[in-house]
């Protein structure tokens, strides 16, 4: 894995947090700070942001995929506003400049790094791997994001008992192979013991989740390692934030189940 907060807790292949326990670092531009779960100079992060009134990213063009949560607050950017429980995602190329009219919290996977044009002065923390270079808009005509609001979608049922699935991003516009879903455990769900073929990241918003010997709950981060095996189950219900990097296996190789569509091409 990546460089990873050292308020993670680690056990065979499972990294999990509760970030309501972490201190919020400050990015180095004034009224903005970060819970950094996982970060690498190559741009990879995961983690919350937090702005306060007022603050902006300034400009900058995204190298690779980005995928938000609203938590609190709102972004405005040239295209528009996005808020509270929309899923912000940018795609290669993405160039923008963003601010906070209110306190906003954002829930926060990147997968590659931005660059910020020189004249734009020092550069800060709000991106892992950020650096200076020539910022050239080549598709002006495209949005420099999709917005979705994420509890009107669709909820799927890929038949995990008590489990249903929301396509917020299948990555379809892109070449990875990936998907951010929210999922929802009806109380006393038990998947079957899964095998990842591929990295899962995954935040509670709300609920009890366990994971092998690790109890979860609203705020907390997890993060799966490939070719691991996992327990997942809750005793009360849960609403996750998913971002699966490849279908997993399952105990029973006559199972065929899909929690996270890949099977499927549903999305913004």
């Amino acid at each position: 894995m990546t460089s990873s907060s050292p308020s993670l807790t680690s056990s065979s292949g499972l990294f999990w947090c509760d970030a309501a326990a972490m201190d919020w670092a400050q990015a180095g531009k004034a009224g903005i700070a970060l819970r950094s779960v996982r970060s690498d100079p190559s741009g990879l992060f995961l983690g919350q942001v937090g702005f306060e009134p007022m603050a902006r990213s300034g400009l900058h063009q995204h190298l690779g995929t980005a995928t938000s949560f609203f938590i609190d607050g709102g972004l405005t950017d040239y295209h528009g506003s996005a808020g509270l429980h929309q899923a912000g995602i940018n795609l290669k190329g993405a160039t923008h400049d963003a601010i906070a009219y209110q306190r906003t919290i954002l829930v926060s996977r990147l997968e590659a790094a931005v660059i910020y044009p020189p004249q734009a002065g020092p550069l800060h923390g709000l991106h892992a791997g950020a650096h200076h270079s020539e910022v050239i808009n080549s598709a002006p005509e495209i949005a420099p994001e999709i917005n979705v609001t994420v509890d009107d979608l669709p909820q799927l049922h890929d038949g995990l008992a008590g489990t249903l699935r929301q396509t917020i991003f299948d990555y379809r516009p892109t070449t990875d192979v990936r998907r951010m879903v929210q999922l929802r455990l009806r109380p006393g769900t038990r998947w079957p013991r899964m095998r990842t073929t591929a990295l899962i990241d995954l935040w509670v918003r709300g609920g009890d989740l366990q994971i092998n010997d690790a109890s979860l709950h609203g705020n907390c981060f997890a993060i799966l390692e490939p070719d691991r095996e996992y327990s997942i189950s809750s005793q009360f219900g849960a609403l996750l934030i998913c971002w699966a990097d490849g279908a997993p296996q399952w105990e029973h190789a006559k199972v065929s189940l899909d929690p996270f569509g890949f099977g499927s091409a549903a999305g913004p």
